[in-house]
């Protein structure tokens, strides 16, 4: 494409983005606190047991230091040599601190890019790996969402637009349950996963493109087809995601909210799927519109919830934030990296070695 054409296009997008992103935040948060007093907020956060906070936000913070074992699995050099823990924390930092701060969800191109320049491999691969670790996620968060709808308590009253909540998380259980069946037959058998594509979508050209689509994922995943390795992936996956939960669950002991680890695991998974809207950099606005939706249909009043959903995103922002700047400080990245189209890296993005850790 001609540039005089791509750029205009490019920074329309990019703009379009910024507005949907600010526009999406500010209906959330407004719907957050529509029906809430901030002087009461406040004082529910003044009231949290700081001790649990700090237990809960050190788990949290934790979560980002079991990432970096299972990219290790994910992830060779270009000799399929294992990298060093500290070039993969180094990524892992800069990343989730750069999808705290900047735009168009820039951290995983920033990740990808500091293991690239801070080892032996190439960008393609680092991105990769990145495909293949949030598979691993999203098999893992169904797994969830799927345990939290049965185990998260959810009162028989409870009510949503006159629907009963109970009722239809019941039966709502069952799709978790068959999009990760789904999921690991296209994964260990691509074959039989496209009969049944085949078979069951009753237009061919929808069908042809989600055969194309599962072999894109086996494409992707080629190089993390030994079972001792997606054994330990998947074991590194259930760890860092039983882990956050339970830092969730730490949460509500400090605002004496009553809900189970259950509950704490639908909060995790409900708020994983949302962060996938648009929003500006951090989350916020759906960050505590997801958590303020779970917790009032668990029986939470709005002013707890939402007091736990600000003080517990602020104080969890703000460690990984902090730690991917020192990072940042100490590797060849600078946010500016960012390619204009988030795919592909600049010109500068050749390997320097010389500068790792």
């Amino acid at each position: 494409m001609n540039s005089s054409i791509w750029f205009p296009w490019l920074l329309r997008n990019k703009i379009l983005g910024l507005v949907v992103g600010a526009g999406v935040t500010v209906a959330l948060l407004a719907w957050v606190l529509r029906d809430v007093v901030f002087a009461d907020v406040w004082q529910s956060a003044r009231a949290a047991h700081w001790g649990y906070l700090l237990a809960a936000v050190t788990l949290a913070t934790f979560s980002f230091v079991l990432r970096v074992p299972r990219w290790r699995i994910l992830l060779r050099d270009e000799n399929g040599r294992l990298l060093a823990y500290p070039s993969l924390w180094h990524g892992i930092a800069i990343g989730f601190m750069a999808n705290n701060l900047v735009p168009f969800r820039a951290g995983e191109f920033l990740r990808a890019l500091a293991v690239h320049r801070l080892e032996r491999v190439s960008l393609p691969a680092a991105l990769s790996s990145l495909v293949a670790e949030r598979l691993f996620d999203a098999l893992t968060v169904l797994a969830f969402l799927f345990l939290g709808l049965l185990t998260a308590g959810i009162p028989a009253d409870a009510e949503i637009g006159g629907l009963v909540v109970h009722r239809i998380a019941r039966q709502l259980a069952i799709a978790p349950a068959i999009l990760l069946a789904a999921c690991l037959t296209a994964l260990f058998f691509p074959a039989l996963m496209q009969r049944i594509i085949r078979a069951v979508v009753p237009s061919p050209r929808l069908a042809d493109r989600l055969c194309r689509f599962v072999d894109g994922i086996i494409a992707g995943l080629g190089a993390f087809r030994s079972p001792s390795r997606m054994v330990m992936a998947a074991f590194w996956s259930i760890l860092h995601w039983t882990n956050n939960a339970l830092s969730f669950y730490l949460g509500f002991k400090a605002f004496g909210i009553d809900v189970g680890f259950g509950g704490a695991i639908l909060m995790q998974s409900v708020l994983v799927v949302l962060i996938a809207v648009p929003s500006t950099p951090g989350y916020f606005g759906v960050f505590e519109a997801a958590i303020k939706s779970v917790l009032v249909v668990l029986g939470v009043s709005a002013t707890t919830a939402v007091a736990y959903a600000v003080t517990y995103h602020f104080t969890t922002f703000v460690p990984i934030t902090v730690l991917g700047l020192w990072s940042l400080a100490r590797t060849p990245i600078r946010l500016r990296a960012v390619p204009e189209d988030g795919t592909n890296p600049p010109p500068s993005a050749a390997h320097t070695r010389d500068h790792a850790p």
